[in-house]
């Protein structure tokens, strides 16, 4: 097995930081499709009117002067809410960046449980004790660790059978690991899927809008998004991006 390299300059964000920059998505979210509703609404309201007048004067090729018209009053919006626009990106985008960085701190429980209550004085002494334990007494530790959540106590379980031969391990760290931390791992490993598919529809949303056209690629990327999100299945999102566990 190749020796783990370490990825150095990875952004840190713990569990409420994440959280946190995943209702910060949504706010944004919130604020830029409501501001882009109300455009969509005036383009309509806009079509309907040019419609009405055509009609009354019985001008040829009524579809193609709408079009036009309608083209026109969207650059309009596009150039009056510029700015607007480009500072939501500009958040949504800054806050993709940090969470992607991050992510590389979540890539499996066995990695959470290992940074929990380090440094400690308990995990010292904990690791101390099971030092010189046989086979059989760190079996009956995993099973006493994971029946009472105690990660400080599964940590230094799983570092003293890291160092044993895979057939003489009494019990599978990774499985220990998501015990103690599984749920808060795909919790955390599905908000950061949905924190990259969220910033990636509203640049779909804003593009569309300014340029009447979607982009297939982006497209995609959404689809999948979408597809890893179901698969995690930690939680299920409401239209009010209010999330209940599944």
């Amino acid at each position: 097995m190749p020796t783990p390299t370490a990825k150095l300059g990875t952004a840190w964000m713990d569990d409420n930081d994440i959280r946190l920059a995943l209702t910060k998505i949504h706010q944004n979210r919130n604020q830029h499709d409501a501001m882009m509703r109300k455009m969509t609404q005036k383009l309509e309201i806009h079509a309907d009117s040019t419609r009405r007048s055509i009609a009354d004067v019985g001008l040829p090729n009524p579809k193609s002067i709408v079009d036009k018209s309608v083209a026109s009053r969207r650059r309009e919006f596009v150039h009056e809410s510029a700015d607007t626009r480009k500072a939501y990106m500009r958040e949504l985008t800054g806050i993709a960046e940090q969470v992607k960085s991050a992510a590389g701190h979540y890539r499996s429980p066995i990695q959470m449980l290992m940074r929990s209550n380090l440094g400690s004085e308990r995990r010292s002494r904990l690791m101390q004790q099971v030092e010189n334990s046989g086979p059989v007494e760190l079996a009956s530790l995993a099973e006493y660790a994971a029946a009472k959540q105690d990660g400080g106590l599964a940590a230094a379980l799983c570092s003293k059978v890291s160092g044993m031969k895979v057939d003489d391990r009494p019990f599978s760290p990774n499985d220990l690991a998501d015990v103690i931390c599984g749920d808060l791992h795909r919790e955390l490993s599905q908000a950061l899927v949905e924190c990259e598919r969220q910033v990636l529809e509203a640049l779909q949303a804003d593009v569309a809008f300014e340029t009447g056209k979607t982009n297939g690629q982006r497209s995609m990327e959404i689809a999948l998004l979408k597809k890893r999100e179901a698969e995690i299945g930690a939680y299920v999102r409401d239209d009010n991006g209010e999330a209940e566990a599944a």
